[in-house]
């Protein structure tokens, strides 16, 4: 018997949390809605408290895109520096070729401009002459 009379406790107290939870929420926003939340003096007092809530609701929404607009930003510069470093090594083989002792013959040869095949001469020249 007292376990029968134990689970009719049990549900009473299961049937009297369910129907308090709906009707406050349900109070709760008749009264937001209603524009009751400002009339009552208890609520007025933390209004301050919304506000800063408010105030910090702004800043993180704030603070998200700030960040979402640099990330953006950093992505596209990493994608153009990843382009100049191609054209970087292109034109460095380029020019790599472009002055190698062969290449510099065929480019200067149209001019007139041609390799010297003599050795270089040297002079010599004595200082104790010079001061003669």
């Amino acid at each position: 018997m007292k376990s029968n009379k134990r689970k009719r406790e049990i549900k009473k107290k299961k049937k009297h949390r369910k129907s308090k939870s709906p009707g406050s929420f349900g109070r709760a926003t008749q009264e937001v809605l209603g524009g009751g939340l400002l009339e009552n003096d208890r609520n007025f007092s933390i209004f301050p408290y919304l506000l800063f809530l408010t105030f910090l609701a702004f800043v993180y929404i704030t603070n998200d895109y700030m960040v979402e607009s640099k990330v953006r930003k950093i992505s596209h510069l990493e994608k153009e520096l990843r382009e100049l470093r191609y054209e970087y090594v292109s034109v460095k083989s380029n020019l790599m070729s472009i002055s190698k002792q062969s290449q510099l013959e065929k480019r200067l040869e149209h001019i007139g401009i041609k390799e010297n095949n003599e050795p270089v001469k040297v002079i010599y020249i004595n200082k104790s002459k010079q001061e003669d």
